[in-house]
C-alpha cells in the first residue's frame, strides 16, 4: 500500500466527509446517499436564483468541491476516482438545489459525463425543473478529436456563470455567459508522468529524459512524447500550440494548474517563463499558479488562456466565497526593494605586542599543521579543515599586518576577530567560532573578566550549534581548555584541549557536524580535525606565553 487510504471502495465518501469536518460549520453539507450518491452543496443556498453544479469524476480535487461558494457553484457531484456520477447523483443535485429560476450544469466533455449530466437534465425537466447545459471542451492536444476533452478550462467557465448567477442572471443569462467562456478558452498540459491511481502500483508508459504533450487529466495519451528540456523551452511549446487557437492580438487571462505532483518551485518557474514567453506582454490577469483541477500525484502542469473583454475581465474579478478559488489578480513585475544600508562595524587599530604574538604564534601553527588536518579531515568530511582554518589565519595575519585589528582592546579584538571568521573561514567551523568571538566580545563589554566571557561565548556557540562534549566536534577540544584556565591557566588549558582531541578517537558516534553522516568504522581511531585544530591553537598561545 502506497497511498493514505483505508478500502479504495470507501475512498471518495472518507475523503468527502474527511473535507467537510475540515471545512468549518455552516458552509456545505452532502446530501444523505452514501455511497451510490456523493452529493456536496452549499447550505446556504435558498433556490432563489440560478443554480450552478458541476462536477465529475473525483481525483481532480480540489475540483470541484473546492469551488463550491457564493459567486461560483451551488453543488457538485462526485464520482468514484476518475468515474462519471450516475444519473440518479446528478438528478438528486438538481432537485436539492434547483428553484424557480432554473440551474446549469456545466459539464466537462467526457462521454460519461456527458451521457449522465444529460440524461439526468432530461429526467429534471420532466419533473418541472429548468435545466440547461453547457460543455467545456478546452484541451486543443487532440485537434482531430471529435470531442475534444473538457479540462482546467472549465474553472474559468464557473467563475463567469457564478459571476452572473450570483448577481440575480436569469437562466439564459447565466447559460450565455458560461457558453462564451467555454467557446473562447483554450487549455494544453505537460505532464513528465502520468497519474497513480490509489492502490495501485506505480506505472509509467513515459521514460527518463521524456515529457508528454496533452496528456488527459485522467493519464490518456496526449499528443506526442517528446525529449524533455529546460522549462523556458517546454513553455515555448505550450505557447506556440496554444497561440495558434487565439486571436492574434488583445488581453488574455491565463490559468497556471499544477496537475498535482509539480512542486510549487517547478510551477513558480513555469509561471516565469509563460509571462516572459511570446504571448507574455498579452497576459492582463492570471489565476495561479496552484493546484486547481489536479489528476491525483501527475508530475504535470497545465495553462489555460482565455481572450479578455469588458464582461469577461469583469466575471474573472469579481469576489467569491469558494475556498479553493485563488483569484484572478493582475499581473505585475517584481517589486525589488534596495539592500537595507546596515552599519558596518569600523575597527581602529591598536598595538599591543603580547597579543600580536600570541596571534601570530597561532597562525603560523595552524598553517604549518594544514596538511595533517585536511588528511584527518578526508576519513569524514570533503578533506578541507586544514585549508579552512589555515584561510582564516592567513586573513587573521594579514589584517594585523595591515594594523587593522584592535589588539589593545580586548573586547574590540574579539569582535574584530568574530567579524573577520564570519567572513574568511567560510563553511560551519567559520560561522561557530564567528559566533564564539562576537558573543565573547561582547560579553566583555559588560565587564565580566576574560575567562567567564569565554565561557559565556562557548555556550552561545553550543546553543546554536547544538553540539555539546562528547559529540565529536571542536567543542570537546574547546570546552576543557576553558574550563581549565581558571585552575591551571593556559598550560592547563592546552593540555586539556590536546586531551579532548585525543579522547575524539574513541568517540565511534558523532552526533553533530559533517562526521555524523559517517558510519562508526570510518570515525574508529580518527581525531575529530577540529578539535585537534583548537588544541593546535591552544598549543601555539601556551608555547609563547611560555
Amino acid at each position: 500500500m502506497s497511498h493514505f487510504i483505508n478500502e479504495r471502495a470507501r475512498l471518495v465518501t472518507e475523503s468527502i466527509d474527511g473535507y467537510l469536518q475540515a471545512i468549518g460549520p455552516d458552509k456545505l453539507a452532502r446530501l444523505d446517499g452514501f455511497p451510490y450518491t456523493k452529493v456536496l452543496l452549499r447550505q446556504d443556498w435558498d433556490k432563489s436564483r440560478v443554480a450552478l453544479i458541476s462536477g465529475g469524476g473525483s481525483g481532480h480535487e480540489p475540483s470541484h468541491a473546492g469551488f463550491i461558494g457564493e459567486g461560483m457553484l451551488t453543488a457538485v457531484v462526485c464520482g468514484e476516482v476518475f468515474a462519471s456520477p450516475s444519473v440518479d447523483a446528478v438528478l438528486s443535485a438538481i432537485c436539492a438545489v434547483t428553484g424557480a429560476p432554473g440551474c446549469l450544469l456545466i459539464v466537462k466533455n467526457y462521454t460519461g459525463d456527458r451521457l449522465n449530466f444529460g440524461l439526468a437534465a432530461e429526467k429534471a425537466r420532466q419533473l418541472g425543473h429548468q435545466v440547461e447545459l453547457v460543455f467545456v471542451a478546452d484541451d486543443i492536444a487532440l485537434p482531430e478529436a471529435p470531442h475534444p476533452r473538457g479540462v482546467a478550462g472549465t474553472l474559468l467557465v464557473h467563475k463567469a456563470a457564478g459571476h452572473v448567477a450570483a448577481r440575480g442572471g436569469s437562466l439564459a443569462e447565466v447559460r450565455a455567459a458560461a457558453q462564451d467562456v467555454a467557446d473562447a478558452v483554450v487549455s494544453l498540459g505537460l505532464a513528465f508522468a502520468t497519474c497513480t491511481l490509489p492502490g495501485e502500483a506505480v506505472r509509467s508508459r513515459l521514460a527518463a529524459g521524456q515529457i508528454e504533450l496533452g496528456l488527459g487529466i485522467h493519464g490518456e495519451p496526449g499528443a506526442r512524447v517528446m525529449a524533455a528540456a529546460e522549462a523556458k523551452a517546454l513553455v515555448e511549446t505550450l505557447v506556440n500550440e496554444l497561440r495558434s487557437r487565439l486571436p492574434a492580438a488583445g488581453a488574455l487571462a491565463a490559468l497556471v494548474n499544477n496537475l498535482g505532483g509539480t512542486t510549487p518551485l517547478e510551477m513558480n518557474v513555469l509561471t516565469r517563463e509563460l509571462l516572459g514567453s511570446e504571448i507574455g506582454a498579452r497576459i492582463e490577469l492570471i489565476v495561479g499558479p496552484g493546484p486547481l483541477m489536479t489528476a491525483l500525484d501527475m508530475h504535470g502542469a497545465s495553462v489555460s488562456l482565455l481572450p479578455l473583454d469588458a464582461a469577461r475581465r469583469e466575471w474573472l474579478l469579481s469576489a467569491v466565497a469558494a475556498d479553493s478559488w485563488p483569484g484572478a489578480r493582475a499581473v505585475s513585475a517584481p517589486t525589488v526593494l534596495p539592500l537595507p544600508v546596515m552599519a558596518q562595524p569600523v575597527y581602529r587599530g591598536s598595538e599591543d605586542a603580547g597579543r600580536r604574538a600570541l596571534i601570530t604564534a597561532v597562525g603560523q601553527a595552524l598553517q604549518a599543521h594544514e596538511q595533517e588536518l585536511n588528511e584527518l579531515d578526508r576519513t569524514i568530511g570533503d578533506g578541507d579543515t586544514g585549508t579552512t582554518f589555515t584561510t582564516a589565519a592567513r586573513d587573521v595575519l594579514a589584517a594585523m599586518q595591515r594594523g587593522e585589528l584592535p589588539l589593545a582592546d580586548a573586547e574590540q579584538l574579539c569582535l574584530a576577530l568574530g567579524n573577520r571568521l564570519g567572513k574568511a573561514m567560510g563553511g560551519s567551523s567559520g560561522v561557530l567560532l564567528s559566533i564564539f568571538f562576537t558573543a565573547t566580545g561582547t560579553e566583555l563589554r559588560q565587564k565580566l573578566d576574560i575567562v567567564a566571557a569565554l565561557g559565556r561565548g562557548l555556550a552561545r556557540m553550543q546553543a546554536y550549534g547544538g553540539a555539546q562534549p562528547g559529540d565529536r566536534t571542536m567543542i570537546d577540544a574547546l570546552a576543557p581548555a576553558i574550563s581549565a584556565l581558571p585552575r591551571g591557566g593556559i598550560k592547563a588549558a592546552a593540555e586539556a584541549a590536546e586531551s579532548g582531541a585525543q579522547a575524539t578517537a574513541t568517540m565511534n558516534k558523532a552526533r553533530a557536524g559533517r562526521a555524523a553522516y559517517v558510519n562508526a568504522g570510518n570515525l574508529a581511531g580518527v581525531r575529530d580535525p577540529g578539535a585537534v585544530a583548537v588544541a593546535i591553537a591552544f598549543a601555539a598561545v601556551a608555547k609563547a606565553c611560555a
